[in-house]
């Protein structure tokens, strides 16, 4: 089971083009090989690379328990069952729509004609199930974006935003299947107008959805149809309106990460005003957000890569902790092993604090 799905959060934050990412991190797994520590990162308490969980960003033991009783039975039943008892509006329903399809999509890639039956047998029987209609949507999805050069590419991402608008019919109140459609429309280059009128029926239903947040960026990034200008206004402008206890003030480090340069040859960048002032933004979204918030172990994994590149150590030692055991998320999930990313930024983090005299016995809890 450990390789259930690769990777929720490229699902999460659809990450389609990977290269400059997976070069961001390089510099992080080659530093760590002279990287000398005392202790090993076991003596923290982390959990052993062998043992990390890629499926996820953090714990949903319903989701997993849901997963395996699909994939041994290849039965949808368990799973219109935990959809239908989530609720709606909620960023849990968005992630485990995302984590049910990437499953299937996973299942198709291992075995292809076979894999994912399940799915397709769960809307066959269930038309009207606006679960199976949103899980269908976003496993079209991930399907187009495997190869955007594909000559079906158009062809599946047009179904996606056909099954999208049937979720919708079927859930006029859930957010989900436009929010799905976000990457629909990032793939078939609406119009901007197109693309905010789109906008407007998330915020509709979810004003302050940071999934949807998420999604949307990708479309005002400089490598799709925006530019660096553009998605930091994005992100800041929902990060100035966010409310209380929301994540939103983290937006603008994930618009940071996004226009990174491939190549960073200036050791302070990420101790530059701009870069810090957006790690401090996602520090007070971490302090504030509810513990239990589906998506706050996706702003803790990217804080660590963050504070560990701005030698930081102590800061990303404690993001760690609670993070640690789960590594399906942006940044690792860019590159082709995330449990080897993860664990060489975990490594640096230890290796940086006790470089500085510190001990896991000193460090604060």
């Amino acid at each position: 089971m450990e390789l259930l799905i690769f990777l929720i959060a490229i699902v999460m934050i659809g990450g389609l083009i990977v290269v400059p990412a997976v070069r961001r991190l390089r510099g992080g797994r080659e530093a760590v090989q002279g990287a000398v520590r005392a202790s090993d990162p076991q003596e923290y308490g982390f959990v052993p690379r062998e043992r990390l969980d890629v499926r996820l960003p953090g714990p949903d033991q319903q989701l997993i328990d849901t997963l395996e009783e699909v994939q041994a039975r290849q039965d949808w039943q368990p799973a219109a069952r935990l959809l239908a008892l989530t609720e709606t509006t909620s960023e849990l329903r968005w992630q485990r729509v995302q984590t049910l399809a990437g499953a299937a999509a996973f299942e198709l890639a291992q075995a292809p004609g076979q894999g994912g039956m399940w799915l397709r047998t769960w809307r066959v029987a269930a038309p009207e199930d606006p679960g199976a209609a949103a899980v269908q949507a976003e496993f079209l999805v991930r399907q187009a974006l495997r190869d955007p050069s594909s000559q079906d590419f158009r062809m599946i991402l047009e179904e996606a935003r056909d099954v999208c608008r049937e979720a919708a019919r079927l859930a006029p109140d859930d957010p989900v299947p436009h929010i799905i459609e976000l990457a629909v429309a990032r793939g078939l280059a609406y119009r901007q107008a197109d693309f905010e009128e789109l906008w407007s029926q998330v915020t509709q239903r979810a004003p302050h959805h940071m999934g949807a947040h998420l999604a949307a960026l990708h479309y005002w990034c400089e490598k799709w149809h925006g530019s660096q200008d553009r998605a930091d206004a994005f992100t800041h402008a929902a990060a100035a309106s966010a409310p209380e206890k929301s994540l939103l003030p983290a937006l603008p480090l994930f618009g940071v990460f996004e226009h990174l340069p491939e190549a960073n040859l200036v050791r302070t960048l990420y101790r530059s005003e701009v870069v810090t002032k957006a790690i401090e933004g996602a520090l007070f979204a971490v302090r504030q957000a509810p513990a239990h918030h589906p998506v706050l172990p996706h702003v803790r994994h990217l804080l660590v890569f963050f504070l560990v590149r701005a030698e930081r150590y102590a800061e990303a030692l404690e993001q760690l902790r609670h993070v640690d055991g789960h590594v399906g998320a942006v940044p690792w999930s860019y590159g082709a092993d995330p449990a080897a990313e993860y664990t060489a930024y975990r490594a640096l983090a230890v290796a940086g604090w006790e470089g500085g005299g510190g001990t896991p016995a000193t460090l604060p809890r």
